[in-house]
């Protein structure tokens, strides 16, 4: 075994093993830590495999000098219609408030290159829908970006609202997120999207997979950016958050 495979091998069994139990630790050990963004994708693709389930949605943004913003989200940690089991820290859950756009068409390996208008053409529906945070270091911030990526980028899951308008969630570059918490508090987030274009990352993560060999597939959601970083949530409590005039999603987590 080369001294890389042997790195991407040692670094994933860690990081899926306390994927599965709801671990966090320290950051990896220095012999198996990515030297760079190639040995991080290598990773995570090898937790995925020792995870043994299914990709059901992906998170991703533009990438800048150096950095791929990506990463799968897997099919049981994804939930929608209210009730919402997942990994609880100090009473609370971390989430990032998103659009989720679902395939309803396969986006699959090919030699020609995907443009917007195909990537559009697969869309089936939008979604409201918040990214569930979480992290296997227990200093998410100690650690470099490539460990974050080989981790995931944070996520520990995806929860699903409601379908919305497809054209005026696309045009949504900005947009007043609202909490209310069922105990009367209320929040407002001065809301905007990392791009001008919420579809922009989308159309990345399709042309990057194409030249990966790989590709999307019907059923999965692409998300792409917070509208307004990360918060907690409560345990518990019924939360409903306001997209601008897009709509509403109400969550109550427990729990995993």
């Amino acid at each position: 075994m080369s001294r890389n495979s042997s790195l991407v091998s040692s670094a994933a069994s860690i990081l899926a093993t306390r994927r599965r139990n709801a671990d966090q630790g320290p950051r990896l050990p220095e012999s198996c830590r990515p030297p760079d963004v190639g040995a991080a994708l290598a990773i995570q693709s090898s937790v995925t495999g020792l995870l043994g389930v299914p990709v059901r949605a992906w998170k991703c943004g533009t990438p800048s000098e150096g950095r791929i913003v990506m990463a799968p989200i897997y099919d049981v940690t994804v939930q929608g219609a209210g009730d919402c089991r997942a990994i609880v820290r100090a009473g609370h859950v971390r989430v990032e408030p998103e659009l989720a756009f679902i395939l309803g068409k396969d986006l699959p390996a090919r030699d020609a290159a995907y443009m917007p208008a195909e990537v559009d053409a697969a869309i089936a529906e939008t979604r409201l829908a918040l990214e569930l945070i979480d992290s296997r270091y227990s200093d998410p911030a100690g650690v470099s970006f490539a460990e974050n990526l080989a981790d995931g980028l944070l996520n520990q899951g995806l929860f699903v609202g409601m379908a919305v308008d497809g054209e005026k969630a696309r045009m949504a570059a900005a947009m007043p997120i609202r909490v209310r918490l069922e105990s009367g508090h209320e929040t407002s987030l001065d809301g905007r999207h990392p791009n001008a274009d919420p579809r922009a990352p989308l159309y990345w993560l399709a042309e990057f997979l194409r030249s990966q060999g790989t590709g999307l597939q019907a059923g999965q959601a692409v998300i792409t950016g917070s509208y307004a970083g990360s918060f907690d949530l409560p345990v518990g409590q019924e939360a409903a958050i306001r997209y601008g005039d897009l709509g509403d999603l109400t969550v109550r987590f427990s729990q995993r």
